[in-house]
């Protein structure tokens, strides 16, 4: 018979208020995963240096939702992340398969550990997974990046985003759009980030900011984690990436594209479509640079749509493997213009000001669209090509993703509730 997680009456946030520590369990398993989850990390060693009073017990667990070299072990490598304190090793499957293999073997992990707080990322198998597991449990859920919508239900990301959102107690926005996605849907919770920025650190001998554990759930606008990571590893990149001169690259002389999305590989059509125009691209004079994704990399080859070898030696259209964090971001900041369907690669073309192609009909990051950064243009052939070739760069306009302290203020949200009692505030 299994035990419960919490033998005692005490709720989880009662044992973090007695002890003034709190152990968090931070759960990943793919590559944004990593990169949201190295800023966290960093600020809780740092929070911790500066206040050993109300210490951040953190716990890593990596699902192996990504589990070969090019697409998860490279990036704790580069990043500086600790190992894992479970490695899951779940890896491909389904989604029924992939999900419920990971919520059997996250709740083994979360009944050993007893942790207060379970952190989830983003919008994976590995998030919903997590997120379940907890709640089912008793145990708060924080969601970094929470809020996200691009109102297609036939994405498997929104799926999990929807979930996820709606069994949190901590909803981590990225942008103001992500909090009113949630005031919409019910949550009326709502802390300005204003109010985190003028509190003061917490400390167990003094009255805590007015800033309680919720009793509903509770939204913030803290800004974007991946942001954090680009102003935090930007400069590094600059220094250690060898791959514009490893590729024979120029800056702005070429094109970075990148396809992963079920909605895009799996559809032999779509995929088809996609990489004719990449050809086209490349064959009107702007070289086309692919990282290739290992779920691409099988459907192309199972679709047939290309001819592997071939266009790998093609030196304008170029597929290369999977590369690493810092060589992204050099290939990125260096390009004459992006083309992708993810989510993550949208933004960080918008944070280096290089404009994107979106390989999809919507996007949650509607904040690139609305500044002219980010055009979307589905799977055509005829749209992406005009798109790219005609890509320029805009105005420089307000970064709507936070300051780069997005990490610092979720530590200090979760440190606050160390000496605070649970809100009254109903949702």
């Amino acid at each position: 018979m299994l035990l419960t997680p919490y033998a005692s009456h005490l709720t989880p946030i009662d044992q973090i208020n007695q002890m003034n520590q709190i152990k968090l369990l931070n759960i990943v398993g793919a590559r944004p995963q990593f990169i949201k989850l190295a800023p966290i990390l960093k600020t809780i060693d740092e929070h911790n240096k500066n206040h050993p009073n109300v210490l951040i017990q953190e716990v890593l667990v990596h699902t192996g939702q990504h589990y070969d070299y090019e697409m998860s072990q490279v990036f704790f490598d580069e990043l500086g992340l600790k190992s894992p304190d479970y490695h899951l090793e779940v890896g491909s499957g389904t989604h029924g398969e992939q999900t419920g293999e990971m919520l059997k073997r996250i709740e083994e992990v979360l009944l050993e550990e007893k942790p207060h707080i379970v952190m989830v990322y983003g919008d994976t198998n590995s998030t919903l997974a997590g997120a379940l597991a907890a709640a089912k449990l008793h145990i708060p859920v924080a969601h970094v990046e929470a809020g996200l919508r691009s109102f297609n239900r036939q994405m498997p990301e929104e799926i999990n985003r929807v979930l996820t959102d709606h069994i949190s107690t901590f909803l981590f926005c990225p942008t103001e759009t992500a909090v009113q996605n949630l005031r919409r849907e019910g949550f009326t919770n709502i802390v300005s980030n204003d109010h985190l920025i003028s509190s003061s650190p917490p400390h167990p001998h003094t009255s805590a900011p007015p800033l309680p554990c919720p009793s509903a759930p509770l939204v913030v606008n803290t800004g974007d984690v991946m942001y954090d990571a680009v102003l935090m590893y930007g400069e590094l990149a600059e220094k250690k990436s060898t791959i514009l001169n490893d590729l024979g690259l120029t800056p702005k002389s070429y094109a970075l594209a990148t396809v992963h999305r079920a909605e895009n590989t799996d559809d032999p059509r779509r995929l088809s479509s996609i990489f004719r125009a990449f050809k086209e691209i490349a064959e009107m004079g702007l070289p086309v640079i692919v990282p290739l994704h290992p779920r691409t990399r099988d459907k192309l080859s199972e679709h047939r749509t290309l001819n592997l070898e071939r266009r790998t030696l093609n030196s304008a259209l170029r597929l290369i493997p999977p590369v690493s964090y810092l060589d992204m971001l050099v290939l990125e900041k260096n390009a004459k213009v992006i083309l992708t369907d993810s989510g993550g690669v949208q933004k960080e073309a918008f944070f280096f000001r290089v404009p994107c192609v979106t390989l999809r009909e919507e996007t949650e990051w509607v904040e690139t669209v609305d500044a002219g950064w980010d055009v979307l243009v589905g799977s055509g052939t005829n749209k992406i090509v005009q798109a790219a070739l005609g890509a320029c760069p805009r105005e420089e306009s307000v970064c709507p993703y936070g300051d780069g302290q997005s990490s610092k203020l979720i530590v200090k949200l979760l440190s606050n509730c160390l000496n605070s009692g649970p809100s009254t505030s109903t949702r």
